[in-house]
């Protein structure tokens, strides 16, 4: 029988993604590197509930000092987001970016694995710096988040062919 994490790693296979299985878990890790920055990745499912989760880890973790102006970041990012959401630990201030489906009732396929993955790294991406000018505060989250959502700062048009190289952490 072929699982949703069969199907996440046959999308990671076929796009060129390296993987590392995460022993005893239904979990793969890999990473990415944008334009931006690089960071870690998780693909997790639960297979008796039929989801399938991907979280882009931040590379650093938020100060307990700037913790308050990250949660106005991310809380302005998610405001406008229609795919996924920003997240932070208040207790260690762990940031990641999630996006997850549910295909109870359907059928998950590489092309489905493909958008979701897409659409959650594109947008760490596009608001990594945002998120490093708060951490470093050298900007306030108002004013990171209006320098990444103008205008002329438009993601995109088309997905990449293929990540472009990054460490891949446990």
């Amino acid at each position: 029988m072929t699982t949703l994490l069969d199907i996440a790693k046959q999308f990671f296979a076929e796009d060129e993604w390296p993987i590392k299985d995460i022993e005893g878990e239904t979990i793969v890790s890999t990473g990415f590197s944008g334009q931006n920055g690089q960071w870690r990745c998780r693909a997790r499912t639960d297979e008796e509930r039929f989801q399938l989760y991907f979280h882009s880890y931040f590379p650093k973790n938020a100060p307990y000092e700037t913790r308050p102006a990250l949660m106005e970041f991310l809380t302005r990012a998610n405001y406008g987001l229609l795919i996924g959401n920003f997240e932070m630990d208040i207790h260690d201030g762990e940031i990641r970016y999630k996006t997850s489906l549910d295909v109870e009732g359907g059928e998950l396929t590489t092309a489905l694995v493909k958008q979701l993955v897409y659409a959650n790294v594109l947008t760490m991406d596009r608001y990594y710096l945002g998120i490093e000018a708060v951490l470093d505060e050298t900007q306030t989250p108002a004013q990171a988040i209006k320098i990444i959502e103008r205008p002329s700062a438009a993601q995109p048009s088309t997905l990449p062919t293929s990540p472009a190289d990054a460490q891949i952490e446990a």
